[in-house]
């Protein structure tokens, strides 16, 4: 069982600058300020302020007019904020149809501030309608025999293996 609460030790923001480097990073290898500021919408100096703390919490390294790069311990960070990111994402997506534009905007809101434990759920809940669409019978009863078993009901239409392939 997950913990309820787990108190996260960076804030929303930096979450966001650590996010929006592994992004470009992902993209580009070479990471500047100008990038990070056109990404966030925020002014230079603001990102200068930001991987200055960042880098004295050996987060990121940055020398000042050079590349940005992401420590190991900066890059498992925003690796956890883009999983809580995408997943909620397609949660809103999948499970309650909302628009991509705002399933993102809303994601990136509440990805820091998600229990360990909500974040598990709704990731079992996406696995779960994968396997066993909403619109079958018995949905409330089918998703709790998931949550107690760890793979939903031989009755579903498909098993959870075999639909992530």
């Amino acid at each position: 069982m997950v913990k309820q609460e787990v108190p996260r030790s960076h804030t929303a923001s930096m979450e966001d600058y650590l996010e929006a480097v592994a992004t470009l990073q992902g993209n580009e290898k070479v990471v500047r300020v100008s990038q990070i500021s056109r990404k966030l919408k925020v002014k230079m100096p603001s990102v200068t302020s930001a991987l200055k703390k960042l880098s004295e919490q050996q987060l990121v390294e940055h020398e000042r007019y050079g590349c940005i790069k992401l420590t190991p311990e900066g890059e498992a960070v925003a690796r956890d904020v883009i999983r809580r990111h995408e997943t909620l994402t397609r949660f809103f997506i999948q499970a309650l149809n909302v628009d991509r534009q705002t399933a993102e905007e809303d994601a990136c809101k509440i990805e820091h501030v998600i229990s360990p434990l909500s974040l598990e759920r709704v990731t079992k809940f996406i696995e779960f309608i994968e396997a066993c669409p909403l619109g079958e019978a018995n949905f409330p009863k089918r998703y709790k025999y998931y949550l107690e078993h760890g793979q939903p009901p031989e009755d579903c239409q498909q098993r959870i293996g075999r639909s992530q392939k």
